[in-house]
């Protein structure tokens, strides 16, 4: 039985089958436990275990399905952050699950916009690695994302500067090239409202709200081994699983 904390107990079990989703332990359209096997398996009571499940169905990850139960609903609603993704890079290779991919526009050395180039303590007119790639699942774009990496990976990192996935993951590439290992992430997000680029790579109206995070890879040393900017549309939550 999953051990239980201080945490109201249905929102462990709201915690763990969000876990679950996110890992893509479950994936979209597969049958959540049900309110008498959530009951039995934390030794809570039912309602407890509806309340649990009423969570997640606010929160946009499930529904009730008649005849079924309660379903996973993910592929239209979730955005994973940007510490998920690390996670999932250092531990299994992978940034996206099975049903996600990204689709890579040409990289480029470049000059970053201002708040890029203060990050990384760059002179005026220096130039940084731009990665753009939108992330797409069965039913089209999940999110649209620019990575920015320091000019020199472009020789010590080859394969940032391919239009092409990077096998084993970027952080796995970064450290196989420099030696240095992606081990933290800063996340701010924001409300906004989606240019023309933005409007376009994701389907939707130029204009339309959209949720925008930046996030900053630090490495063992505290140095910053990568800066991004991802754009989401309406009605996606961003999940982040926290490790113990």
């Amino acid at each position: 039985m999953p051990e239980l904390d201080r945490t109201p107990p249905y929102l462990q079990v709201v915690q763990e089958l969000r876990r679950r989703i996110v890992d893509g332990e479950l994936s979209d359209g597969d049958r959540l436990p049900s309110v008498r096997q959530i009951a039995e398996e934390w030794q809570i009571a039912q309602a407890t275990a509806m309340k649990a499940l009423a969570a997640l169905r606010a929160d946009g990850l499930a529904e009730s399905v008649t005849g079924v139960g309660t379903v996973v609903r993910s592929r239209r609603n979730l955005h994973r952050s940007a510490l998920d993704r690390l996670e999932r890079a250092l531990t299994t290779g992978k940034i996206y699950p099975d049903n996600e991919y990204a689709v890579i526009k040409q990289p480029v050395l470049t000059v970053p916009p201002a708040w890029v180039a203060d990050l990384f303590e760059l002179e005026e007119g220096d130039q940084a690695i731009k990665r753009q790639r939108v992330t797409f699942n069965e039913d089209g774009p999940v999110s649209a994302s620019t990575s920015w990496f320091p000019a020199e990976f472009a020789e010590l990192v080859p394969a940032l500067m391919e239009p092409e996935r990077i096998l084993g993951g970027t952080p796995n590439a970064i450290e196989a090239g420099t030696g240095r290992r992606g081990v933290a992430v800063e996340e701010a997000s924001a409300a906004a409202r989606a240019n023309s680029d933005i409007a376009e790579d994701l389907g939707i109206d130029e204009n339309s709200p959209v949720h925008v995070g930046r996030n900053i890879f630090f490495d063992v040393a505290g140095g910053i081994i990568e800066v991004g900017e991802s754009f989401a549309p309406e009605g996606r939550w961003k999940v982040h699983r926290k490790s113990n």
